[in-house]
């Protein structure tokens, strides 16, 4: 390649340090009961005494130690059935128990995605602050998205922000209002033959509440008692309905900042983790702007995409994607929209590059191919390294290619900035290959992003290397325009 590729000396690896505190569950309720009984014997003093050491020992990791203690507690009496008992001291203890710390990121620390940060107060002149989230996995490989923030420099130079103290898993909340269409739509994204739910649904309104849903299921077991098939349709329903949920930032000390908080599975669909948030920094119509990230929820045996919407305040909004064309991994938002339309660029067929158009941003129906593997580096497939870069010459997006020994590339496509599905100029060869010492980790030979950001005429592509850690290369943007028009 004719295009230089500067490797930044910098690197995010894994910190097993890192923690957030969990439930912590045996899953049996007889076990459970005993285990309270067994702390329900404690005398009062004792309770006191190991309390206290459990604050000193703890809250270095947890500001909200106590409260965490809290929760846990009301959620175990809500498993086992039974009413808060005891003293307040009493109940930390039990809630103790039953929490865990979880090393979110002792594991890999990598596929990063990078775009301006919310505040640019007290950045220097000529820089810019960035928003770098980061797929982050731990024990049992659940994978969760994290956070950093960084400055980038007039010259193109990075620097990473310390993280913070703290780190927190944000609380979710789910509607209590759905609608049928909307719940159709989510059945065909996720599988489901809607027909086998046609006992329950005909029960309820086109629109219709969580309560209202729990009576008609309640009636349909009245009719059919002892049927594990109405069971197994109640359970899918109710799963369904967590699906689309809202996160909550935190408002209590510490102050809220984007390094601290962590989105960790929640769903059903997620619970084997949710992976490669690909953020954009979406501008409307009336120049505001929302933060979208397109993510993929794994439930173990199949992976949906998702939608992470922020515009401003306390919460931030997470829903399927739905439609035809709502299917495998790596979608990525254009940051405008295209012929007064949201934009997408995916990889439906495990293979291909589509571009994909809807005015709707969780529902998608049409899909056309602009780029099949074409060069060496790309034999078995292309993808995308996050969303499409809008420049004075085309949409500049970044893509992966899998080559021999299944070794991932990153290279270059250009697309018409009016028209968008015609490819105007390819690399032929990556800018990125794996050096000798980017291929060993927990995948073998990979290199990889989800999001590159340009500042000041450079373009700066944060990568993974082989699903283990994470650096920065810098490329300057006219070279890499240059070569693309030309080829």
């Amino acid at each position: 390649m004719s295009v230089p590729v500067s490797r930044l000396p910098l690197y995010l690896k894994p910190d097993p340090s890192r923690v957030i505190a969990r439930l912590f569950s045996p899953g049996d309720v007889k076990r459970t009961r005993e285990i309270i009984g067994r702390i329900e014997a404690f005398p009062e003093g004792q309770v006191g005494e190991l309390l206290s050491g459990l604050k000193q020992n703890f809250r270095r990791q947890h500001a909200d130690l106590l409260d965490i203690f809290a929760e846990n507690y009301a959620a175990i009496c809500k498993m086992i059935g039974a009413p808060p008992a005891g003293s307040r001291d009493r109940q930390l203890l039990v809630g103790a128990y039953f929490t865990m710390d979880y090393a979110l990121e002792s594991v890999a620390l990598f596929n990063p995605s990078i775009v301006p940060a919310i505040l640019q107060n007290d950045v220097p002149a000529g820089s810019v602050r960035f928003l770098m989230s980061l797929r982050a996995i731990g024990e049992g490989h659940i994978s969760s998205i994290v956070f950093r923030l960084g400055l980038i420099d007039s010259a193109g130079d990075v620097q990473f922000e310390p993280p913070g103290e703290y780190t927190m898993s944000l609380k979710a909340t789910v509607p209590d209002v759905f609608t049928k269409a909307s719940l159709a739509r989510e059945m065909a994204a996720t599988g489901l033959t809607e027909e086998n739910f046609k006992p329950i649904l005909d029960r309820l309104e086109s629109r219709f509440t969580r309560e209202q849903l729990g009576e008609a299921i309640a009636l349909v077991r009245q009719e059919q008692p002892s049927s594990g098939t109405v069971e197994e349709i109640a359970d899918s329903l109710i799963s369904l309905t967590r699906v689309n949920h809202q996160l909550h930032l935190p408002h209590k000390p510490p102050v809220f900042r984007e390094v601290e908080i962590v989105i960790f599975p929640f769903s059903d669909l997620e619970r084997h983790g949710i992976e490669d948030l690909r953020l954009v920094r979406f501008e409307e119509s009336d120049g505001s702007h929302v933060y979208y990230g397109t993510f993929t929820a794994y439930d173990g045996g199949r992976a949906y995409p998702q939608l992470f919407q922020y515009a401003g305040g306390d919460t931030i909004d997470v829903n399927l994607i739905t439609g035809e064309c709502a299917k495998n991994k790596d979608m990525a938002l254009f940051p405008r929209r295209i012929n007064n339309r949201f934009a997408m660029i995916s990889r439906i067929d495990n293979e291909n590059l589509f571009y994909m158009e809807s005015d709707d941003v969780l529902n998608w129906d049409q899909a056309q191919v602009i780029q099949r593997p074409q060069f060496a580096w790309q034999v078995i497939q292309i993808g995308n390294c996050g969303s499409p870069i809008e420049t004075e010459k085309g949409w500049l997006l970044m893509t992966h290619g899998v080559g021999a020994m299944r070794q991932y590339c990153i290279g270059a496509t250009l697309l018409d900035r009016d028209e968008p599905w015609r490819v105007i100029g390819q690399t032929r060869e990556p800018l990125l290959v794996p050096t000798e010492e980017e291929r060993a980790g927990y995948v073998p030979n990979v290199v990889y992003s989800c999001g590159a950001m340009v500042h000041n005429g450079m373009l700066i592509v944060p990568y993974a290397m082989s699903d283990l850690s994470t650096s920065v290369a810098r490329i300057e943007l006219e070279a890499l325009l240059s070569e693309l028009t030309m080829a």
